[in-house]
């Protein structure tokens, strides 16, 4: 038997990058994945020596134990060792890592090679390939540096959150400032006065017609909502229309003449955005694919590892010159050479120590159209290529030109009694696109969508000065002030890239940390943050103020930057990090350690666990928000109430607060029926009333009767006949004479509902639970049964419609299922999440909603269910069998249907 020849052995993180780039290599590579990092500090304790040198103690994770004993074996046969890992600061890790735990199994004399590339081509590979490096061991430092400084900041820092605040909390040098810029918008919203004002809306009858607003009154500008700041007191320079005036001045109108005072017209041009890099791939796989950031990344993490785009965690906007080439190309041949911008157009990236990867993401060479490569993608894959796609195209299009013609507009008001005539001037303005260049594949979306009025389409008459406009008709509208809007995941990327903070890998499972251990929530795509989270940022701001410094935060980036670059040395580094140093030290002569030490002690918990609300109106007593074990809560001397999960913090008003602590206490019974106590309770999952306690329950019973309170009852005014009356369910109506069969009325997980055996009939109200005769029973009992599906079924439609989901263009609606209410576009279901109220959903919450879920069922390998085409009809050798199967599909259609009954 011939020895087997030895090759080269090729190791890169994935299995799917594995299986691309082996099939480029071919057999005469044996290519492996390590599936990421398979060596880590370990889980507990700080594992690094602060007196020597800061070394760290690593140790091979539970997968990478495995890893490494494959890979060991491999590299006794192999003739060479390929690193060919990412080539950020991560995979330059990923690769040390591999080669200290392999370097015992390599041969003498078998070369070891670096080997990178930032897309998964034939042709990058056989380049990489071709030219391998060294390890570049500055990226390495750097790596290890940030691994090293996250453990010394959160081996500090979190334990202070465990002693004054709760146990479970982290600190992280990213992710508290997150937290911080999320918890300064929800201050600025609590702290926010609205303001009214009125405006005045003249409709023309022109053709085509027009909108024109009131711009002033009396040579004075009307103030509109940008003139009023954030104590609702306006500039003092317009005028704010009151509604009286605004009738008034409508009433006038109406018989004034409006002529035209000015005509105003310029040219329009606007010029395409450079490619995406990572922070712009993520805002805008937000906003238009309504995915969250880590979603979009790990999408584009998949399309690059199968050779559909390239390297995905980039500052880079720059387009290689053979790309540039493609590229105008492919828009030559698609739209024409008159929508290729005149001259090549190159972008500088404006992020401060750009670096990462070379290039921006754009598709791989040679370019595929996402028609070509649909039958590959679907899904999220194919519409976060899609728009990568069309982004790179538009790029090196021609700008979008045209004519953006601004009107004013003028009347004289006459006077009316004790009321003097005024001047009023409206503005009307609307841009004309003549050529749309780049505007033809790709337009960006902004996440304030005034940044963009003045690029509207409109289009208006010809009219000159002085030309008479006749009008249809005069509408006066109210208006109130709105608080900044919270961050969502694209706008909080895009202010941690204009800070500084983080780098474009971190940003996606830093928003994702913060989420899962309970600082933010999310309310439709809004960041709200908790109350935990309120109490922790005003903790570090107070005592450890330089911790959650934006500029240290984003000072600590640049010095990791020198370090890749090697000019800075790590240990000197960290050395005046942790222990400090007057000169050169982030944290001054203090340095991490101390700087805890000294401040600790000034904490004072109560204090800080405290956030004040207001005082009762009627006894002076403070109301003050709390965080507990078991949940916030609001607290009035000794009189406590949960807040609800779903309450935002600019929602616990003063008055919100006092109807909490005014609800009925779950400790306090309303009464007592048949010797046991009735409580009226608010729970996680709503209000309900429960009869009876864990220790003595009523008679029969193994735990206490529990009933949920009817969607038209209200906890605060629920008196104890309605109690008595909840408890009294399931309800006997009665016995049904045709058979002699008992019939019940009962609320269950389907709404309200008559009993009969097995037989489950919906009726329309809760309230008819109460009511309803043996008669009304009987009736419905007598007629045809109905069953979800049919056409004879008057089916329950959907609580609510959202419109067409923009990655599978289905409709999204929102149903009632057996696990509560859920959105669904037919093919893929999702459950709502925490904060998700079904009447404020907005469609955009919705569509994410599936977006996870698409993610969650792809990682679990699930497919979606497609709707089945219709079969021909069996052979009617099968028709005896079908019709067996099919009763008995629908006897057990009908057992898994039945409502489960209240306990």
């Amino acid at each position: 038997m011939s020895a087997v020849s030895p090759k080269p052995l090729v190791i890169v993180e994935s299995p799917a990058k594995a299986k691309t780039i082996g099939s480029f290599l071919g057999s005469d590579y044996d290519v492996r994945a390590s599936v990421g990092h398979v060596a880590d500090l370990p889980s507990k304790g700080l594992a690094v020596d602060v007196d020597n040198h800061f070394k760290p103690t690593y140790e091979l994770t539970e997968r990478g134990a495995k890893v490494v004993k494959e890979l060991r074996q491999l590299m006794k046969q192999a003739s060479a060792l390929y690193l060919a890992t990412d080539e950020d600061r991560e995979g330059e890790a990923i690769s040390w890592h591999l080669f200290e735990n392999l370097k015992s199994a390599i041969k003498p004399g078998v070369p070891v090679h670096r080997v990178v590339f930032h897309e998964i081509t034939k042709t990058a590979i056989e380049h990489a390939f071709a030219n391998p490096r060294d390890l570049d061991i500055g990226l390495v430092d750097a790596a290890e540096t940030r691994r090293i400084l996250d453990r010394l900041f959160g081996y500090e820092v979190s334990p202070v959150l465990w002693r004054k605040v709760n146990r479970g909390l982290s600190a992280g040098r990213v992710q508290s400032p997150t937290v911080r810029l999320i918890v300064e918008r929800e201050r600025e919203r609590i702290a926010f006065v609205s303001a009214g004002y009125w405006g005045i809306d003249l409709e023309s009858a022109t053709r085509p017609s027009f909108t024109a607003s009131l711009l002033e009154l009396d040579g004075t500008r009307i103030a509109t909502g940008k003139d009023f700041g954030s104590d609702g007191r306006p500039s003092a320079k317009v005028t704010v229309l009151a509604e009286s005036v605004a009738q008034s001045l409508v009433d006038r109108l109406r018989t004034a003449t409006v002529t035209v005072r000015s005509v105003d017209d310029k040219p329009y041009r606007s010029s395409p955005k450079a490619p995406f890099m990572t922070s712009t791939l993520q805002q805008e796989g937000g906003r238009k694919l309504r995915m969250s950031a880590q979603q979009v990344m790990r999408t584009a993490q998949g399309l690059y590892e199968r050779g559909f785009i390239t390297y995905m965690r980039t500052d880079s906007v720059v387009l290689a010159d053979e790309a540039l080439d493609a590229v105008r190309a492919q828009i030559t041949r698609e739209y024409g050479s008159d929508v290729v911008s005149p001259t090549v157009r190159r972008y500088a990236s404006k992020v401060k120590n750009a670096q990462e990867a070379h290039e921006a993401i754009r598709p791989t060479l040679p370019l595929r159209s996402p028609d070509t490569v649909a039958k590959d993608l679907s899904g999220p894959d194919l519409a976060l290529y899609r728009l990568i796609w069309q982004r790179t195209l538009a790029s090196q299009m021609a700008d979008a030109t045209g004519v953006t013609v601004s009107i004013r507009l003028g009347a004289q008001v006459p006077a009316d009694g004790g009321t003097a005539a005024a001047d009023c001037v409206f503005a009307a303005s609307g841009t004309t696109i003549t050529f749309p260049g780049h505007r033809k594949v790709y337009e960006e979306s902004n996440d304030d969508d005034t940044d963009a009025s003045d690029e509207k389409e409109a289009l208006l008459p010809t009219l000159a000065v002085g030309d008479v406009v006749p009008v249809a008709d005069l509408i006066p509208g109210g208006h109130e002030t709105t608080p900044p809007a919270r961050y969502t995941e694209a706008s909080i990327v895009k202010k941690l890239e204009e800070l500084g903070i983080g780098r474009p890998s971190t940003w996606a499972s830093i928003i994702q940390t913060v989420q899962d251990r309970g600082y933010v929530w999310k309310k439709g795509q809004a960041l709200v943050p908790s109350l935990v989270a309120m109490v922790v940022v005003a903790l570090l701001e107070q005592h450890f103020g330089d911790l959650v410094d934006y500029k240290f935060t984003a000072g600590v980036e640049e010095e990791l930057d020198e370090i890749s670059r090697k000019a800075l040395s790590k240990d000197e580094w960290l050395h005046a990090f942790y222990f400090g140093d007057a000169e050169r030290g982030d944290l001054g002569e203090l340095g991490l350690k101390r700087l805890i030490e000294q401040n600790i002690t000034d904490i004072d918990a109560a204090a800080i666990n405290s956030i004040v609300v207001g005082a009762d109106p009627e006894t002076g007593e403070v109301v003050a928000a709390k965080p507990g074990k078991y949940g916030p809560y609001v607290k009035r001397g000794d009189d406590t109430a949960g807040i609800p999960d779903n309450l935002a913090p600019d929602e616990l008003t003063l008055t919100e607060a006092l109807r909490l602590l005014a609800m009925p206490k779950s400790d306090e019974p309303i009464g007592e029926w048949d010797g046991h106590p009735v409580f009226a309770k608010n729970g996680r999952y709503g209000p309900y009333v429960q009869w009876g306690t864990m220790d003595e329950p009523p008679s029969g019973l193994a735990k206490p009767k529990m009933v949920s309170l009817f969607k038209t009852m209200v906890l605060e005014r629920l008196t104890m006949r309605d109690a008595l009356d909840l408890l009294s369910l399931p309800r006997s109506i009665g016995t049904d004479p045709s058979d002699g069969e008992e019939i019940l009325a009962n609320n269950g997980r389907y709404g309200p509902y008559v009993q009969k055996g097995k037989d489950y009939r919906t009726i329309d109200s809760e309230e008819r639970l109460l009511t309803i005769s043996l008669d009304e029973a009987v009736g419905i009992f007598s007629q045809p049964k109905q069953y979800r599906g049919r056409t004879s079924v008057a089916a329950k439609g959907p609580l609510r419609e959202f419109g067409s989901d923009p990655v599978s263009e289905r409709p999204v609606v929102a149903k009632e299922g057996k696990f509560g209410v859920y959105v669904t576009d037919g093919e893929v279901n999702a459950s709502l999440g925490k904060g998700d109220r079904i009447e404020d959903m907005i469609p955009e919450r919705a569509y994410e909603l599936l977006a996870i879920r698409r993610e969650v069922m792809k990682e679990k390998g699930i497919t979606p269910k497609k709707k089945a085409a219709t079969r021909k009809a069996p052979a009617k050798k099968a028709v005896a069998k079908k019709t067996a199967t099919k009763k008995a599909t629908k006897k057990v259609a009908a057992k898994k249907s039945a409502p489960k009954k209240t306990t």
